[in-house]
């Protein structure tokens, strides 16, 4: 049934408007302008929402009671003043890690910190405090066990719990980052209530702070206290033991010494200073005995005889005496009596000092004798005392194994002692929380806020605006965009048709500036371009459902060829819904069902109009079937007869979906021109209406995209693009050339 002739007449895959896939991607609209464009497309409802979550957020602000919140900064100091080194209980890098600061913040929080304030400031019994967060506590929690009222204590246990709950749900803990400092914040309905619990609550802070340290070394204290007084008792044994040692071997210390480290050692006992006196006195006993025995031994020639006075003078007074005997004797002869007495006297002088020395070396001798008597007494007692003290270094081994262990025990004491005093100064020592400003009683409220308020609807609104547009423009599977008709259909765009608010359409066609005659002058250009013998010479229009303008489209163009001087027939292909008749007011009277039929009579079932060149076949009667009747041999008939009666024939068929009509048809034709109907039909029933086309062997030359209006003004067409394609006309006014004008295709 095919025309193989003029079948292959056709250009495969003609390239009217878009030469190639690149150009089609530079047709389409940059992604922030599509985003624009959509929000345009949809401005009225984006203006609804915005506008209603704004007006819900100032009914929100105004409605909602104030709060007020107080504010107290304190200063966390990494390292706390260490009164005392307690370096075993802490490591030195504790207050250093970041850990400190986040347990400190959990601290801040904790709910028996709550507890403790709930407890301090008696809220617990504190009506105006429920009151100020519009909690009834005598309608919440226990309510008694049957019939049984709660007891006073049960009732103060369920409004304490509730106090509590009320603070942690409403106090925030805010740290200044890069600062040890720390902003405690309490909201409530009451600013003086706001700045009582804050300032309570870093009071409490603080408190359970040093509580928590000193709680901290209570078990080192017990400790401590415990093996303190064991060490006492080891220390006082000990001690009786060295003293009772000491006294039994007679070991008296006169003198001891401690060492840096707190030893204890004798220095000297009564042994040692007696022996070391006794040999002292012994060593001078033997230096005077030495000396005894020199003067003994060199006699009145000795120094002691020489130093002694009375000799000395009578010695001197000899000399005198001598001297003047020998001055009278140069004179006189010595019977002179003055020489007689004088040598008497020398006599006598002699004499006496014969005496004296006699006198001096008999004492020297006993000097002698008593220096050697007692140089022998000392050294027995020398002798003895070293006999003692060589006993006591025998027993000063034991005293010195006591004498350690005392010292041992004492070190142990004391270092214990030292110990427990520092953890009692270290548990009662300098708090390292610093309170850096007290909290008043806030003059404005916190919240609600309303520029804040406003700002978070107007955001809010915005995004259910945006969320909206995007779901509309991806739930919306219809052709908004004519690039889609290349880059998802894979067709080449023939043209663009806009929509119109003319009731009366033909006739709006019929002015040549119309800005459907344009856009339809502007197709009709295109398909000169699809085959090498131009405008096509059978043509069939069709699209995926109803009423998406292919019969009117179809209509148009014939019209136009028409117009061109072409001999063009107007079929009606469309058997179950007729329609070109009524494009020339003529009535369905006879037409293709009856050629089909077997009614050879062309020349009255094709009719001429009021339009030169232009003649119809119109429908005919609806048959029973219109496929069965479509299948027979007549349409190929048809078609050799029509193409040697027309130069061009124009074909009105069905819709491709539902029925079996198009892909018989599009087998007598050259080619198929689809229509797609913007923001009507679904993108997947156009690609299945072009997949049965392709299937059937039909050669689809392009689409045409009609009904463009003001939705698709955002992707450039539609009233706002601008038909006259160079012309210089815009819906029959002059302006300025539109930048999409041009072929529409």
């Amino acid at each position: 049934m095919e025309n193989p002739s003029i079948q292959g007449a056709a250009l495969p895959a003609p390239t009217v408007s878009v030469d190639d896939e690149s150009d089609a991607q530079t047709m389409r609209l940059p992604v922030l302008e599509q985003i624009w464009r959509s929000i345009v497309a949809n401005r009225g409802v984006v203006a609804a929402i915005i506008l209603a979550c704004l007006a819900a957020g100032l009914l929100f602000t105004l409605l909602r009671t104030p709060l007020y919140t107080a504010v107290s900064r304190i200063e966390i100091a990494r390292e706390q003043a260490n009164v005392a080194n307690v370096e075993e209980f802490q490591s030195d890098g504790f207050d250093k890690d970041e850990g400190f600061y986040q347990t400190q913040y959990s601290l801040l929080q904790a709910r028996s910190l709550a507890e403790r304030v709930v407890r301090s400031l008696n809220l617990a019994r504190d009506d105006a405090f429920f009151a100020a967060f519009k909690v009834d506590p005598d309608e919440s929690g226990f309510m008694g066990i049957g019939d049984q009222k709660p007891t006073a204590s049960q009732a103060l246990q369920v409004r304490m719990e509730l106090a509590t709950e009320i603070l942690v749900n409403n106090v925030s803990i805010s740290p200044l980052r890069g600062s040890s400092l720390v902003d405690v914040q309490f909201t409530s309905a009451d600013p003086n209530l706001s700045a009582k619990i804050v300032n309570q609550w870093v009071a409490q802070y603080i408190a359970f702070n040093i509580d928590r340290r000193f709680a901290s070394t209570e078990d080192a204290r017990k400790f401590l206290e415990d093996r303190l007084q064991q060490l006492r008792g080891n220390l006082e044994v000990s001690e009786r033991n060295m003293v009772s040692y000491a006294s039994d071997k007679e070991i008296v210390a006169l003198a001891t010494k401690t060492s840096e480290d707190g030893q204890t050692s004798d220095q000297q006992t009564l042994i040692t200073a007696n022996l070391e006196a006794m040999n002292l006195a012994l060593a001078r006993a033997t230096a005077d005995r030495v000396a005894a025995e020199s003067a003994a031994k060199g006699g009145a020639n000795n120094e002691t005889a020489l130093g002694n006075a009375t000799l000395n003078t009578l010695r001197a007074r000899r000399a005198d005496i001598a001297a003047q005997r020998a001055q009278l004797l140069a004179t006189f002869k010595p019977e002179y009596p003055a020489v007689q007495a004088l040598n008497s006297q020398l006599a006598t002088l002699d004499q006496a000092i014969n005496t004296e020395q006699s006198r001096v070396s008999s004492a020297l001798g006993g000097s002698y004798r008593e220096a050697l008597d007692r140089e022998a007494k000392l050294k027995a007692q020398v002798e003895l005392l070293k006999g003692r003290y060589i006993a006591q270094q025998r027993d000063s081994i034991q005293y010195n194994i006591y004498q350690r262990d005392v010292n041992t025990n004492r070190e142990l004491y004391n270092g214990l002692l030292q110990r427990y005093k520092e953890i009692g100064v270290a548990g009662v020592g300098q708090n390292n929380v610093m309170v850096v400003d007290r909290a008043e009683p806030p003059k404005e409220p916190s919240s609600p806020i309303l520029p804040l308020n406003m700002a978070i609807s107007l955001m809010l609104g915005m995004i259910l605006a945006g969320g909206y547009v995007y779901a509309r423009e991806h739930v919306d599977q219809s052709l908004r965009d004519p690039v889609d008709v290349q880059n998802v259909l894979g067709l080449t765009q023939l043209g663009l048709v806009p929509t119109t608010e003319t009731e009366d359409i033909i006739l709006e066609v019929q002015d040549p500036k119309s800005p459907l005659s344009e856009a339809y002058f502007s197709i009709v250009t295109n398909l000169s371009f699809l085959t090498n013998h131009g405008i096509p010479r059978s043509v069939l229009f069709t699209s995926s459902r109803p009423n998406e303008g292919k019969s009117t489209s179809a209509y148009v163009v014939a019209q136009q060829l028409a117009r061109l001087g072409k001999k063009t027939l107007l079929l009606d292909a469309d058997l179950r819904n007729p329609s070109v008749h009524g494009f020339v007011g003529l009535e369905n009277r006879g037409g293709l069902s009856n050629f089909l039929s077997g009614d050879d009579k062309l020349d009255t079932l094709t009719r001429p109009t009021a339009i030169a060149n232009l003649s119809i076949m119109s429908a005919g009667p609806q048959p029973p079937n219109a496929a069965e009747l479509l299948s027979g041999g007549r349409l190929a008939v048809l078609r050799e007869r029509l193409m040697e009666m027309f130069d061009h024939v124009v074909i009105d068929a069905p819709p491709v979906l539902g029925i079996a009509d198009v892909p018989i048809l599009v087998r007598e034709v050259e080619g198929v021109i689809f229509t797609i109907e913007a923001n009507g039909a679904k993108m997947r029933a156009i690609q299945s209406a072009l997949q049965r086309i392709r299937t059937a062997r039909g050669n689809i030359y392009g689409a045409i995209v009609t009904k463009l209006d003001s939705r698709n003004a955002s992707y450039g067409y539609g009233y706002g693009y601008g038909y006259g394609y160079g012309y210089g006309f815009q819906y029959g006014k002059p302006d300025k050339p539109a930048e999409d004008g041009g072929n529409a295709a």
